[in-house]
């Protein structure tokens, strides 16, 4: 054959391959779910594992996980598949509340306060929570959720308090951790009033045999050594502004007040790079449930706090009890507003200090402490990220891909890819561009559960009725 010939033929193929190629690209798979899956349809999808938004997706549900995520129209549905209907909505992971509270089982044995509580954190997105005062019932609870016997949220959880109360003796902080580890707990929480060698034993014991421990810092144990025991979290931002202040300001340790209140004009914010980078080299994760703070110690009439809509999910002896703690902290001795402004500001310099220097932050309210309800203050708390510093896409990723990396559970749940937790929420407006529009929701999903919009506020109305005054 001639060499030009040759040629020739080659390219010919070279094309005809080429078209075929393309041929083949421009064909469209058509998956087939069975009648018990689900289908989020032509939904804009907010995937968590990068800033980005991809548009006109049919995402499919089956066995409470995402088997596929694929353009708008190559998922065959069938009389019996349930659709939820997303164009021009966004579909983006559930959130994480890292510092919640769960009732513990009444006398009586009802467990209706605690069914009420799981629900109103899932009305407000949240399909995982971090239980941070744990009793006996919660481990059963825990694997009651699980297995889908009791709606609520993905559970972790803490043991009982370890306080200067409940441990005062290294005997009793060896013991109390086993036993917690053998119980199942997930994590020891710790509390104030530990006294350093106390701490220090807890800290052994946990190591031996394997269990995290996370919460506060107490006053004899201080943020430096703290941050050098390997908490697993600092919750609250809990010794820092204490860490702030000079040594040479010869302050009694005791006398720092509300969370280092007591000290906020000797802080010295030029200490802020120093426990910023030591916590990020000793890997400490950290909750800084910081709308907790503002609200708690604000300015603004307990009244008027008190009137917000969402309060009304709470008991009306909750809601005294809230009003009368604001009222006795602004009736503080040394309660000032420019004071209040200055300790607010040097926490926020503090957090955006912590996130710049790449320590994981992980989103947290404390609900339901004063003025945090649950399922609604973790959305205040996203507000109060963005006030730190962070953009709205970063203060989300607080909440959904970084307490699945808290967990070294990435891949499982926070984020929206083929094998992940079926956990979602889907948001009537992008959430990207403004963080209080999650409240603004079509529904929330959990574990492959779809709750709409319509059954929420039905049930958050039955609630509201119950509390009514």
């Amino acid at each position: 054959m001639k060499p030009y010939l040759t040629s020739t033929y080659f390219l010919i193929s070279l094309a005809l391959w080429l078209v075929s190629c393309s041929e083949s690209n421009q064909q469209t798979h058509t998956y087939q779910p069975e009648s018990s899956d689900q289908v989020f349809v032509n939904v804009n999808v907010i995937p968590m594992t990068g800033e980005q938004i991809i548009q006109g997706q049919d995402v499919w549900v089956r066995n409470g996980k995402i088997a596929e995520i694929v353009p708008s129209g190559e998922i065959e549905i069938t009389e019996g598949i349930q659709t939820i209907q997303g164009d021009g909505k966004y579909l983006m992971p559930g959130l994480a509340e890292m510092h919640a509270h769960i009732p513990d089982l009444a006398p009586d044995g009802d467990n209706a306060l605690i069914k009420e509580t799981l629900f109103l954190y899932l009305a407000g997105g949240i399909t995982t929570i971090r239980g941070m005062l744990g009793q006996p019932y919660h481990i059963e609870l825990k694997e009651l959720v699980a297995e889908g016997e009791v709606l609520g949220p993905r559970i972790y959880t803490s043991g009982t308090s370890i306080n200067g109360n409940s441990v005062p003796d290294l005997a009793t902080a060896d013991s109390i951790v086993r036993a917690h580890k053998n119980e199942g707990y997930d994590f020891l929480k710790i509390h104030p009033g530990l006294k350093r060698e106390v701490f220090d034993e807890v800290v052994a014991t946990a190591k031996e045999v394997g269990i995290p421990y996370a919460g506060h810092v107490p006053v004899d144990v201080g943020i430096r050594h703290a941050i050098a025991s390997d908490y697993a979290s600092i919750d609250h931002v809990d010794g820092y502004l204490e860490g702030l202040v000079p040594e040479d300001a010869g302050v009694y340790p005791n006398e720092n007040g509300f969370f280092g209140y007591n000290f906020t004009n000797l802080a010295s914010t030029d200490l802020i790079p120093e426990l910023a980078q030591m916590t990020k080299e000793k890997g400490v994760a950290i909750v800084p449930t910081q709308a907790l703070m503002e609200r708690w110690t604000s300015t603004e009439e307990p009244q008027a706090t008190i009137s917000q809509p969402e309060m009304k999910y709470m008991s009306p002896r909750t809601r005294e009890q809230w009003v009368q703690r604001k009222y006795s902290f602004q009736q503080l001795e040394n309660y000032d507003g420019e004071m209040v402004d200055k300790f607010i500001d040097i926490r926020r310099q503090m957090i955006k200090a912590l996130y710049d220097n790449d320590v994981l932050i992980v989103l947290g309210s404390d609900a339901p402490q004063i003025f945090n309800v649950p399922g609604f203050s973790i959305h205040h708390e996203l507000v109060a990220m963005k006030n730190c510093g962070l953009s709205d896409f970063q203060s989300i990723e607080l909440g959904t891909s970084n307490p699945a990396k808290y967990f070294a559970r990435e891949g499982d749940f926070g984020t929206i890819v083929k094998g992940t937790a079926a956990d979602l929420i889907l948001v009537n407006k992008n959430p990207l561009e403004d963080v209080t529009r999650i409240q603004d929701n079509a529904g929330v999903m959990v574990a492959g559960k779809w709750l709409s919009e319509t059954e929420i506020q039905t049930e958050l109305a039955k609630i509201a009725e119950k509390y009514a005054d």
